[in-house]
């Protein structure tokens, strides 16, 4: 692997796997509202968020982190107002005290923020307006959940991020492929890239074990360990599907997050833990299969975008079954074939916004996975041209993508109608 490769690939790596604070949606609203106050420089007196259909689709079900157990758009901006620290960003609301969380629901109730759906804009989209008396601050997120693109005040733009600037200045993850990909993992200095793992192993251990302490959600992670026991298969998935149980929950724990969020963060890292720990692999060989799921996730992410009707634990799940071939010594077209096979599977559970039943979607996919992996090991793979699989893996990552991000679109549409009680139907 030539040094540009290798060396952009490291970057993916440190530029993806961040920290964050609870669901990302309603922490990326709060890390907006929270800036645009700093702005402002004084507390206002009306907040205002513009976001698109996806965002308002994954914050409508999720309790907000440190909110005491409330959940909606308005909870998680007007938080970030009250509390927020915006210098943190995804971890914008750590130093949530109970007074911000008591004034918060004051607000609330005195209708202090306004929600608007706006149209025709990326999946990723917001927009919070602080005002006080006759001044204004605007701040724009675009694409990423920290993405600033635009902070205006008063009527000035005071700062501009063009977005293909930002493309032009980060690393490149049209570079990535499944074979690079491989060799990247074979070769790659453990120095390189052990801080950002271990952050992930660390961080989304730590929020697993308590999903399974204590009650969160509707306990899917705790009823699989109850019901299936010690077996590698099951506890995989239950140490994924706990941690997704308190995060959805709004357990304050921080997660390292995958393609921006942390229940793909979650679902990569978890089970190939788990895996690792039954295989009695080393450290570094831990590292280097955890490099495989979480550049594999992005690299089918790239296809599909951050935000969209196709449940990411999918792609997640995908990257997490291709490590745990890569961990039992698969070869190149094992590590393939494990992908497709969970594509095969899996490959249309859809996305109706973050909430509890995420986490059982995670084990559901985790065990789709973990079959696939198994088939590949036994050189057992479904075929191309059977349904959206091709004739190499690449080109089956890119269709899935493009099902995922053209073709799901009226579904994305018809999902939040529901949600919002908008469709034409008797539901």
């Amino acid at each position: 692997m030539n040094d540009l490769l290798y060396s952009n690939y490291v970057q993916i790596l440190e530029n993806e796997l961040k920290p964050a604070l609870g669901c990302t949606e309603p922490i990326a609203l709060a890390y907006a509202a929270a800036k645009a106050r700093f702005v402002l420089g004084d507390f206002p007196d009306h907040i205002e968020i513009h976001c698109s259909g996806n965002i308002i689709k994954n914050v409508k079900g999720v309790t907000v982190p440190n909110s005491g157990g409330f959940r909606g758009i308005e909870v998680a901006a007007i938080l970030g107002v009250v509390g927020g620290d915006s210098e943190k960003e995804l971890e914008v609301l750590e130093d949530v005290t109970d007074a911000h969380r008591e004034l918060t629901q004051k607000l609330v109730a005195e209708n202090f923020c306004s929600c608007f759906l706006q149209e025709g804009v990326e999946n990723l989209f917001i927009v919070a307006k602080a005002m006080k008396d006759n001044h204004y601050a605007k701040v724009t997120i675009v694409n990423r959940h920290t993405l600033i693109t635009e902070i205006e005040k008063d009527g000035e733009v005071i700062y501009e991020n063009k977005l293909s600037d930002v493309t032009t200045n980060s690393a490149d993850k049209t570079l990535l492929n499944v074979a690079d990909i491989i060799d990247f993992a074979n070769t790659v200095k453990i120095v390189d890239v052990c801080t950002v793992l271990e952050h992930q192993i660390q961080m989304n251990t730590a929020i697993s074990q308590e999903g399974l302490a204590n009650s969160y959600g509707q306990n899917v992670g705790k009823t699989l360990l109850a019901t299936y026991g010690d077996d590698i298969k099951f506890k995989a998935r239950a140490k994924a599907a706990a941690a997704s149980d308190a995060r959805m929950g709004g357990c304050s724990l921080p997660v390292v997050i995958n393609s921006g969020s942390g229940n793909q963060g979650i679902t990569v890292s978890l089970a190939v833990i788990e895996y690792a720990k039954e295989l009695e692999v080393s450290k570094e060989q831990l590292y280097r299969a955890l490099v495989v799921s979480n550049l594999i996730a992005l690299h089918q992410k790239r296809y599909i975008g951050n935000l969209s009707a196709y449940c990411g634990a999918v792609s997640a799940a995908a990257g997490a079954g291709a490590a745990i071939t890569y961990m039992k010594g698969g070869t190149l077209q094992q590590i393939s074939n494990t992908i497709s096979n969970t594509l095969a599977n899996v490959g249309g559970i859809v996305c109706d916004g973050a909430k509890a039943s995420c986490a059982a979607k995670i084990s559901s996919s985790l065990e789709a996975a973990i079959l696939g992996h198994h088939m590949a090991m036994a050189d057992n793979a479904f075929s191309a041209n059977e349904g959206i699989l091709k004739d190499s893996i690449e080109k089956t990552i890119q269709c899935v993508g493009h099902m995922a991000r053209v073709g799901m679109k009226s579904t994305d549409v018809e999902i939040l109608n529901i949600m919002i009680d908008k469709a034409n139907v008797e539901c």
